[in-house]
Order: C-alpha cells, then structure tokens, then sequence
C-alpha cells in the first residue's frame, strides 16, 4: 500500500506525519503516543491540514487483494 498526499506542500512537518497515519486508519490516541504528542494536539493538527485541502489517494495494487487471478486475465483477452 502506498499513500500519496496531494497539496502536501501547504502542510507543516507534523501535520504530513498526523495525516498519514490517520488516514492509513490508526486511531488518534495511537498516533499520540507514537509521536509523543497530546491527543488533543492530533486533533488539532488533523483539523488544520484538512482545512488546508490536502487529498490523501491511497494506492493498494489489485494482486495484493487478491482480487484477479489467472482466470480473469484470459477472460479479458
């Protein structure tokens, strides 16, 4: 999996760090301790970068869910 974050210019060090582990799913008191940061203040900066208008696209190719086979490859052809 890979997250790309558009617009991530317009954010601060921190706020990239919180966006990218909020949005690969970890929970804010997690992110908190990981980056010894009060809860509060994730809050803050996740609040902060949204309002900046970043994009977070993230990237899973299709083989890693296991949703094409060999299968489907000879179908399409």
């Amino acid at each position: 999996m890979k997250i790309e974050i558009r617009n991530a210019q317009n954010l601060s060090f921190r706020e990239k760090q919180v966006v990218v582990l909020k949005e690969s799913g970890m929970a804010a008191s997690k992110i908190a301790k990981k980056l010894r940061i009060a809860e509060s203040t994730v809050a803050t900066l996740y609040n902060r970068a949204r309002s900046k208008g970043y994009e977070a696209v993230i990237i899973i190719p299709g083989d890693v869910l296991a949703l094409y086979d060999d299968e489907d490859e000879n179908e399409e052809s």
